[in-house]
């Protein structure tokens, strides 16, 4: 890999990096500020995913640092450069935040996907990383959507794409379903 290369690698893990340690702050903030009759299957079912993503985040500034970069993990690094806003619910009922997690777990599927594609020639090695990374955040995705799915298999979030949008659609679809 060309220096240049690396830098770009680098660059892109950097971002990988402040979208996890966003993602697992978000699963902690929904795991304190989740209500509702379904409250303790949400509450248990977000721990074991901040886990996973404490590990990829520790996994992914660590390749940064294998690269010769240097990973940065402060809050005030990651607000400063982040492209996405805070998570945009609070104390709420369960479906409510699962309906705002799929918004929030399309968006780094997507940008993971877009990173594999981008490693793909310069460093399979990372790329390698984020598939399996990806293995998780999709199973995770699929955890969430279960919840958002009626019996004919729609999903109350389809085609909603910020955060406020996909918690009042999931909400709609859940009032409506006996």
């Amino acid at each position: 890999m060309s220096t240049s290369e690396g830098s770009e690698v680098i660059q892109l893990l950097r971002m990988r990096l402040h979208a996890l340690n966003d993602l697992a702050l978000t699963l902690k903030h929904v795991h304190w500020n989740v209500v509702g009759p379904h409250f303790i299957a949400v509450h248990e079912m977000l721990d074991p995913q901040v886990d996973a993503v404490r590990d990829m985040i520790d996994t992914t500034a660590e390749r940064i640092s294998t690269l010769g970069g240097e990973p940065a993990g402060t809050p005030g690094v990651m607000v400063a450069e982040r492209t996405w806003e805070d998570y945009a619910i609070g104390r709420a009922e369960s479906i409510e935040h699962l309906g705002a997690l799929d918004v929030v777990y399309t968006g780094i599927i997507e940008d993971h996907r877009q990173a594999v594609r981008a490693t793909d020639e310069p460093d399979p090695i990372t790329q390698d990383m984020l598939i399996e990374q990806l293995r998780s955040l999709e199973l995770f995705q699929w955890f969430i959507r279960a919840h958002l799915e009626n019996s004919g298999g729609k999903l109350s979030t389809a085609r909603q794409t910020s955060e406020t949008d996909a918690a009042r659609a999931a909400s709609k679809q859940a009032r409506q379903q006996p």
